[in-house]
């Protein structure tokens, strides 16, 4: 590797892309030229701003996302090519440093777009979990109310389920025991009972037989509730004989 080829790895050298014997007869090259640890240093800052522009704390289940798909990718090694560097006469000819810039902007543009990837995912991540700590706020809200009345009732198969009312909050919530798994690509729907009407309360978790769910909507004047099987994302009406009905302690 000649001299000329050693100026062209600034970028690459501050992006850590080099293998070890380069880096070694690089770093022992820019002990001697100012030019390049200067634009080196110059790379390094430019890198490091680009990242911290997005940067944001990954979510727990990013490493394991990662190590499943890095088995599939197939890196590349660097290429490179000989340039030929005219002699002069008591000039000294500026470096082809041009390619390199390209290079590390090049791979800090590819860093920065990994980091967008990795700040939208936390963004959803960091959404879901406000909702869902909202919703666990509101759930113990109605249930710690200086109002709230239960009602608890047995299930098919020795399941148990109780609903608790408040009034002055104008909610409710739903929570079930032990409950069978509904059939595949079904749901448990919760509904409210207004005078034989069912109105939508939402959806179970198929996929838990314990849960407590707030109902969604007011109470309103529902006297009570019903639970019935609906096809997944739930229906709006119900389409199966209830499984439970519920009246509303008073």
């Amino acid at each position: 590797m000649t001299t000329a080829d050693l100026h062209t790895l600034t970028g690459a050298y501050a992006l850590h892309a080099l293998e070890d014997d380069e880096r070694e007869r690089f770093e022992r090259h820019t002990a001697e030229c100012g030019d390049c640890a200067q634009e080196v240093r110059e790379f390094g800052e430019t890198a490091a701003r680009l990242g911290l522009a997005t940067t944001t704390t990954p979510g727990p289940a990013f490493k394991d996302q990662v190590l499943r798909r890095i088995i599939t990718v197939r890196q590349e090694s660097p290429r490179t090519r000989a340039l030929t560097v005219p002699r002069t006469v008591g000039i000294r000819r500026r470096r082809p440093a041009r390619w390199a810039l390209a290079a590390a902007l090049a791979a800090a543009a590819a860093l920065g777009g990994t980091a967008a990837w990795q700040h939208e995912r936390a963004q959803d991540a960091q959404a879901q979990a406000r909702q869902a700590e909202a919703r666990a706020d509101q759930l113990a809200a109605v249930l710690a109310a200086p109002d709230a009345t239960s009602r608890t009732t047995t299930l098919a198969g020795g399941a148990h389920g109780t609903v608790v009312v408040s009034r002055s909050r104008d909610q409710a919530v739903f929570i079930a025991s032990g409950m069978a798994k509904p059939p595949g690509g079904k749901v448990y729907q919760l509904w409210y009972d207004d005078a034989g009407t069912m109105r939508s309360a939402g959806l179970m978790d198929p996929g838990r037989r314990t849960e407590a769910v707030l109902m969604e909507g007011s109470v309103g004047g529902a006297s009570g509730m019903g639970i019935t099987v609906e096809p997944a994302g739930g229906s709006p009406k119900p389409t199966s004989a209830p499984v439970a009905l519920l009246g509303f302690p008073a």
